[in-house]
């Protein structure tokens, strides 16, 4: 029987990536000392080559952008939770040498909100578009009652956070970035944009917010997080997505359940701390 004991994320960029932090502190905990979990800079014309080259040894593989819809052609099967949003961003290598795509930020993207109380809404707003923004729509599928109205810079990324919409059985309401400010009064936001994209938003956060999600954890906390959290309203960081998607990570690539989430949790908290 052939021993899988390497893991590692991809993506580009990746330095970034606090992947190896978790997972390492994860295999630590569960005295896993034989196992490995790299990373690896490798954009979208470069993956084919990847995988095709890896070893018996390989247990798994973490995927960020831009790599969530490119690794799909090369698996030979994915999830249903992965195929409801097109993105993949945790591959198994079973033993018979089948490839499989599962999507973990979705049900992380869950547990994070359940984590903080947060296991109902009536309405939901998004910021962004894109791979994540469909994932969190997915996750909203699960406890909001009502309208998602996203909040997008194009009329091409209106259509396609629609079409998610209609496939994911959510009642979506597109408009302009540029009225991205009236998103805030929400009873949950979840703000999906990169580093930076929501910093003028900040001076328009209500007296009394109620709840937001930042998937952003470096820097952190964002300026719109900072003042958030300044008016009292509940804040759900990116860095509680990343462990709790990670803790499914480690358990689908490992067999080993439970994993250790404060353990993960601590660590990424201390490398944060350390940057």
């Amino acid at each position: 029987m052939t021993v899988r004991h390497r893991a590692a994320v991809l993506g580009s960029p990746i330095s970034h990536s606090l992947s190896p932090v978790l997972h390492r502190a994860a295999y630590a905990e569960l005295g896993l000392t034989d196992w490995s979990y790299d990373r690896f800079e490798v954009d979208e014309a470069g993956l084919p080559a990847f995988v095709r080259e890896l070893g018996e040894e390989w247990a798994g593989l973490s995927l960020t952008m831009p790599l969530k819809r490119a690794v799909i052609p090369l698996l030979d099967e994915i999830s249903d939770t992965a195929a409801s949003v097109d993105a993949v961003n945790t591959v198994v290598f079973t033993e018979d040498g089948r490839r499989t795509g599962d999507n973990t930020d979705i049900p992380g993207m869950a547990a994070a909100l359940r984590e903080h109380g947060i296991t109902r809404v009536d309405s939901a707003a998004i910021l962004g578009a894109g791979a994540t923004a469909s994932s969190a729509l997915a996750a909203l599928s699960r406890i909001c009652a009502g309208e998602v109205a996203v909040y997008v810079r194009s009329e091409a990324r209106a259509a396609e956070m629609r079409h998610w919409g209609e496939r994911l059985g959510v009642e979506v309401r597109t408009a302009d970035w540029a009225d991205a400010a009236e998103a805030l009064r929400a009873p949950l936001v979840i703000a999906t944009t990169p580093a930076g994209a929501t910093d003028d938003l900040a001076a328009a956060v209500p007296e009394r917010p109620a709840a937001l999600f930042d998937v952003l954890y470096d820097p952190w906390p964002t300026e719109l997080a900072a003042r958030w959290s300044m008016f009292g309203g509940a804040v759900v960081s990116g860095l509680d997505l990343l462990v709790h998607q990670a803790v499914l990570q480690v358990e689908r690539m490992t067999g080993r359940s439970p994993a250790p989430l404060e353990v993960m949790r601590h660590a990424g908290e201390k490398a944060l701390a350390g940057r």
